[in-house]
């Protein structure tokens, strides 16, 4: 298996200066044309000429006023860059990303300590209008006295808050793989359930009901879930200890709430995302294009996601383009991502094991 590509906001750039050599090599190219014309045909190729460069001149200045908000938000992508880099902080953009995980960190082993579980954490979400339930990875070692930064892990369609943080679940196992070796940094994973609304009415849902709960999580985490794992357990606090993931509609959610809540949560993952976070051409008229946003759009330089990690594989059945799609928003709105498509992989536990393991490498080093 393979990346088959990986792209950043770097693209833009490479653009730019391929189209400036194509415009002087396509600009050049009738100037030595006309040069080897009898001269009897000059007078019409100097107005021929005139009027191309004025056609020219009116299509810069369309593409130019087109160009503008995506030109100011790119300079506030480079100023959030260098004021990053002026805090010291590493440019994650710029670290490897494996396609495949070591098949040691997939297995259980007697001389690690996995950390513990809480189970069935119960808070009042206001949101829902109903008290929710989480489960709560904490870290091996884990020492009241000191302070955890924070992972919000989205379960897909169907699924609950004990889908992916349960006691030997993969994550579990994984993550405290990785924090022996090293490879991780001690965290708290939240388990987070996307039925936002009264838990009475959930076997009565309709899909179309389902997704408008589902989009509802997006506010739970940060106006109810966030303020309660601070209050309860020993968290450092803060949006560059903070970070989100999810797999399929979790990582619709996972996006949308990455954006919403842009100040408090710095490290957003999207693995193999549905549709349903911004206006898309894929699955229109159904409950899976309902868009959460406009755009995607940054509030300010300062709020500027320290990391974006959208994926997908060429096998999934659902999720390649749009996955995709989002990257390219990004790029056009000048918001650093990172977009990869891997080789051989569908839209299943196997994969979300790998994107856990990419993403887990790269948050809360700083």
């Amino acid at each position: 298996m393979r990346t088959v590509y990986t792209r950043t906001i770097s693209i833009l750039l490479i653009s730019a200066v391929l189209l400036s050599s194509c415009g002087a090599a396509s600009s050049a190219a009738p100037a030595q044309e006309s040069a080897a014309q009898e001269a009897v045909e000059a007078p019409a190729q100097e107005n021929e000429a005139q009027d191309a460069a004025e056609v020219s001149a009116q299509e810069n200045a369309e593409q130019d006023a087109a160009e503008a908000p995506a030109q100011e938000n790119s300079a506030s992508a480079t100023t959030a860059a260098a004021a990053a880099a002026d805090e010291g902080l590493r440019d994650l953009y710029a670290m490897e990303t494996y396609d495949t995980v070591p098949e040691e960190l997939l297995e259980w082993h007697d001389d690690v300590d996995y950390g513990t579980i809480d189970e069935d954490v119960e808070y009042y979400s206001a949101t829902a209008g109903d008290n929710k339930y989480c489960n709560v990875l904490l870290p091996a070692g884990y020492d009241e006295s000191q302070e955890y930064p924070v992972l919000y892990m989205i379960h897909g369609w169907g699924g609950s808050y004990d889908s992916h943080v349960y006691d030997g679940s993969d994550l579990q196992i994984l993550y405290g793989n990785m924090l022996s070796e090293g490879l991780a940094v001690p965290m708290i994973i939240v388990g987070v359930d996307m039925y936002t609304d009264p838990l009475a009415d959930k076997d009565s849902k309709s899909e179309e009901e389902m997704r408008l709960s589902y989009d509802k999580t997006v506010d739970d985490i940060g106006l109810d879930l966030m303020p309660f794992i601070e209050e309860k357990y020993s968290v450092k606090t803060g949006r560059l200890n903070t970070a989100v993931t999810g797999v399929s509609q979790g990582a619709t959610t996972s996006l949308a709430t990455g954006f919403k809540w842009q100040s408090k949560i710095a490290y957003i993952a999207s693995l193999a995302p549905d549709p349903g976070v911004i206006p898309t051409p894929y699955y229109a008229g159904t409950y899976w294009n309902w868009p959460i946003f406009d755009d995607f759009t940054i509030e300010s330089p300062e709020t500027m996601p320290r990391y974006i990690y959208l994926t997908v594989g060429t096998e999934d059945p659902w999720n390649v383009d749009v996955t995709a799609y989002y990257g390219e928003v990004m790029d056009k709105n000048g918001i650093p991502n990172q977009n990869d498509l891997v080789e051989g992989y569908g839209h299943d536990g196997e994969f979300w094991s790998l994107g856990h393991y990419n993403f887990l490498q790269k948050i809360f080093l700083d």
